[in-house]
């Protein structure tokens, strides 16, 4: 992790010391105070019900090694940081002080990054990559949800001095978001997964969805120029609509290669002979760009999950993890939680809980994979509402309702308000029975009326927006579960 002197963050970041010794060294950095380690860097963020710059007693207290606050620090604080040894400095912007900060331990690490962005399968293409190169390398990769302006710097931060690939996700919810990600990681590959319509409620339409991830190219050196030991490359989906709009527009004129992935045998890394085994997993050949083929599977289920391995296995060939380990990889996936996870409810039936988040193409998916699985029982799509969608969200409720009834679950259960009604009513148009279509406004009243009917041999697919609640659904009927 970052070690660095008191003088060199008021260099590198603009910080103002307040007070404190210039010379005093610090390790770590964090944003919560009850964790502050000895000799960490604890930066203070305010908030409308919680001011972080108030904990920064506690945090002199923990034997923080700085404190930045976004305020004049009180008498108490300095007489206590004197007392302890501890510095304490005042910036503007909390979030540009991590930035500023991180650029600068990432020019330090002289690691390769490598940035992920997309509106689905980023986590999954993220996990995949990290396991394809920790093969190799010593790989550093994003935890949890920290892929956005706080949380990536964090990652950064937090990456050990020996890291030799760096592997970031970048999420945002506005443009200028990635291009300020991109400008911190200096990625030297960067992958877009897809142009979906996540965030299509702020960002207006899916072109305006592809500009803003297309950022990532600004912090991207040419091709031409070797960065690190490497010539930089931005992978895309081959089949999707948005990708020739993309390389024209922003890695064209940045002079970044492009590499394809998908399924085309025109694209540079393709999958062909797609099959999946009776519990869901993938088999299929891949092919590389310059002709080197294997046959592989994925551990974890669903046809969706194909794309994200071929984008990790693109990169993960052009850094030279050979065939045999990308396979291995494959064949061992363990992904973040709460995405496409197969689980037992405690009655017996088993729970797909992808209730992590969700988008009108990841709930197609989600439903593919409820249809592809083996069922002896009735198969159960549980589809709360999808946030962030604008004035499109009742049309793209329905258009998710629609495919839901093209998908033939035994039952339909809807999860909210107006927009679960529009999935619902959608659902019974195309043809499902009125009494095979459920509508319930809150995760508790699912809880009540559903968790203890399930029966032994069902499928239940489980997804929603993260403020829906739906894990909690999850969490009730498979409680106790062995």
């Amino acid at each position: 992790m970052v070690e660095i002197a008191v003088k060199y963050l008021e260099s590198t970041t603009g910080a103002r010391l307040a007070a404190g010794d210039p010379d005093r060294m610090c390790r770590g950095v964090t944003i919560d105070s009850r964790v502050v380690e000895p000799d960490a860097i604890f930066v203070a963020f305010p908030g409308e019900r919680v001011d972080g710059n108030d904990f920064a007693l506690k945090a002199i207290e923990l034997g923080a090694g700085a404190v930045v606050m976004t305020r004049d620090p009180e008498d108490e604080v300095v007489a206590m940081a004197r007392d302890r040894g501890c510095a304490v400095l005042t910036c503007d912007d909390p979030t540009e002080f991590l930035l500023r900060l991180a650029q600068g331990y990432r020019a330090r690490l002289r690691c390769t990054v490598i940035g992920v962005t997309g509106s689905i399968g980023k986590t999954t293409t993220k996990d995949v990559l990290a396991a394809c190169l920790s093969k190799r390398y010593r790989v550093h990769a994003t935890a949890g949800n920290y892929n956005n302006l706080i949380g990536l710097p964090l990652t950064i931060l937090s990456a050990p001095a020996d890291t030799q690939m760096l592997v970031l996700e970048m999420g945002m919810n506005d443009f200028g978001e990635i291009s300020r990600l991109t400008a911190c990681a200096q990625p030297t590959f960067g992958i877009i997964t897809k142009v979906g319509t996540s965030h299509i409620g702020m960002l207006g339409s899916r072109e305006g969805i592809a500009r803003a991830k297309a950022e990532i190219v600004e912090g991207m050196p040419p091709s031409a120029e070797n960065f690190e030991g490497h010539h930089s490359a931005l992978v895309l989906h081959g089949e999707d609509d948005f990708t020739p709009y993309i390389i024209e527009r922003y890695a064209r004129p940045a002079g970044i290669d492009v590499v394809l992935a998908g399924t085309s045998t025109d694209d540079d890394v393709c999958a062909t002979h797609i099959e999946l085994d009776e519990d869901g997993r993938a088999h299929f050949d891949i092919t590389f760009e310059d002709g080197s083929s294997f046959k592989t599977h994925l551990s974890i289920p669903g046809a969706q999950s194909v794309p994200n391995a071929l984008f990790a296995a693109a990169v993960a060939h052009r850094l030279g993890v050979p065939a045999f380990e990308i396979d291995e990889a494959f064949a061992s996936l363990e992904m973040t939680g709460r995405r496409a996870q197969v689980r037992h409810a405690a009655c017996g039936a088993r729970v797909i809980d992808d209730s992590y988040n969700a988008s009108p193409e990841s709930m197609a998916a989600g439903l593919d994979l409820l249809g592809s699985l083996p069922c002896s029982g009735t198969r159960i799509a549980v589809l709360g509402e999808m946030g962030e969608m604008g004035d499109e969200a009742p049309r793209l409720h329905a258009l998710t309702g629609a495919y839901a009834a093209a998908k033939r679950p035994g039952l339909l259960i809807c999860v909210g308000g107006e927009l679960a009604d529009e999935m619902a009513a959608a659902a019974r148009l195309m043809g499902m029975d009125e009494g095979d279509v459920q509508v319930v406004p809150s995760c508790d009243v699912l809880i009540k009326r559903f968790a203890g009917v399930l029966g032994v041999r069902d499928l239940v697919l489980v997804k929603g927006s993260r403020f829906v609640g739906l894990d909690r659904f999850v969490e009730e009927v498979c409680a106790d579960a062995r």
